[in-house]
């Protein structure tokens, strides 16, 4: 085995979707989208070390701190170090031991973060025989999510989400920072669900392309606060069903002041805090909403 180390540990962020803008539907059954997505301070944390093949020719294993995380070959880790070893022809193999902190079903990419993380562990440990161009390329096909972790943030989506170009610095600086409380319920929401009601409702849904371009470029050109950023076309299909999430927010913004939002095609949201914020006190709230159990972390935009 080439390359200068022998295990590695990897952070994995979590994602927000600042600004989602689901355009519609493509002829190959993806949607469209514009979206201005951050990384966050919290996120999972990917252990790996090197490994020969178990006696069942396996190259590769993966163990979890959460015992409702997937460990077979459906878990993107896995699924990640496939696709690279596919890509490389490297005949190594690996051990994967993941410290999950991102909740599943969430909205907050933390499962693609995890198959990045994973391909820039193997590619560190084969000696970098990948390059960045081919990286992402292979990132691409685990998820439409993936290719963004690989540029970090804050990014402009375009496309499936294969299409990943840094903000505006000017723009950037806006968001950098910031403080956020990210919240989850215990219920998640499945993406391709999510995509199925809006592909299934039309175009009541969908904000058109250049109408999207359009509302990003006056954030971007303007001096505007991130608040006025804040938008996502998923929370239409996403409230319908899980009137828990409006509801909540509702009440937030008008107790605490605050803009607060879902992330992706949920179930996560999160609220973007000022300096005054009360914040323990906003999860004494959101919890007593949807229970003590519910997901609740401050963080910033990295």
């Amino acid at each position: 085995m080439t390359g200068g180390m022998s295990a590695c540990a990897i952070f994995a962020p979590a994602k927000l979707n600042l600004f989602l803008a689901i355009t519609g539907r493509r002829a190959d059954g993806f949607h469209d989208l514009v979206s201005v997505v951050v990384t966050v301070k919290h996120g999972d944390t990917l252990h790996v070390e090197p490994q020969t093949a178990d006696a069942g020719g396996k190259a590769f294993a993966l163990t979890c701190d959460d015992p409702t995380v997937p460990k077979d070959e459906t878990n993107l880790v896995l699924k990640a170090a496939a696709a690279f070893a596919a890509a490389t022809g490297w005949a190594g193999g690996a051990k994967f031991t993941l410290e999950k902190r991102v909740p599943m079903g969430a909205g907050l990419g933390g499962g693609s973060s995890d198959a990045v993380a994973a391909l820039r562990a193997l590619n560190e440990l084969a000696g970098g025989v990948m390059a960045e161009a081919k990286l992402a390329e292979v990132a691409a096909t685990l998820g439409s999510d993936c290719p963004l972790f690989l540029r970090g943030g804050p990014v402009v989506m375009r496309g499936r989400g294969e299409r990943v170009e840094a903000l505006a610095e000017a723009a950037a600086g806006r968001l950098r920072g910031r403080r956020v409380l990210i919240f989850k319920p215990e219920f998640g929401i499945a993406t391709p669900w999510a995509y199925r009601q809006m592909a299934a409702d039309g175009a009541r849904h969908y904000l058109p392309g250049p109408a999207a371009e359009a509302r990003l470029a006056a954030w971007v050109e303007g001096a505007a606060r991130a608040e006025e950023l804040l938008f996502n076309n998923m929370e239409g299909v996403a409230f319908e069903k899980f009137i828990a999430l409006p509801v909540l927010l509702a009440q937030l913004r008008e107790r605490f002041g605050v803009e607060a939002r879902m992330s992706g095609s949920g179930s996560a949201c999160f609220a973007l805090l000022g300096d005054g914020t009360p914040v323990a006190e906003m999860g004494t709230a959101i919890r007593a909403a949807w229970g003590e159990e519910t997901f609740v972390v401050e963080t910033q935009i990295a």
